[in-house]
């Protein structure tokens, strides 16, 4: 529903009504709310490594130290799942994203700079504005 609120909304500048729906929001500089939430999980996911949180409030990830050969320093061990309903749960959508990700934006010294950090790395990526993307470098699906 928000999809279509966002989507009707850009519409409403006559300047651009022509463009396509992609494009109106690059024209805009509106990501995607797809691209919000990973974006968001991300954060999330900074803080509580960082430890933001107080440990028995914080979803539990646990880091992988046995594969350093790509990805950055601080890994995500992936469990593996039978059900849909660990499937899709955030401690589970998170890793492979999490771990396609540089040092250079994990090992940030606070929210704001590993924000700042994580826009500029996926600057490029198609995903911000584009539904039908996927986030490159993780090595399935974005979709969550």
């Amino acid at each position: 529903m928000l999809k279509r609120v966002q989507k009707r909304a850009t519409k409403i500048l006559s300047q651009h009504r022509h463009l396509t729906y992609t494009d109106r929001l690059k024209v805009y500089k509106l990501p995607i709310l797809h691209y919000r939430q990973i974006r968001g999980d991300m954060i999330e996911v900074y803080k509580i490594i960082t430890g933001k949180y107080e440990r028995a409030v914080a979803p539990r990830l646990e880091r992988d130290d046995v594969s350093v050969t790509r990805g950055n320093e601080l890994k995500l061990k992936k469990f593996r799942v039978r059900y849909d309903l660990r499937k899709y749960s955030f401690t589970n959508r998170v890793v492979n994203i999490w771990n396609s990700l540089p040092n250079k934006v994990v090992l940030a010294n606070s929210v704001n700079c590993f924000k700042s950090r994580l826009d500029k790395f996926w600057q490029n990526q198609d995903i911000v504005y584009n539904f039908r993307a996927e986030i490159e470098g993780t090595g399935n699906r974005s979709e969550v």
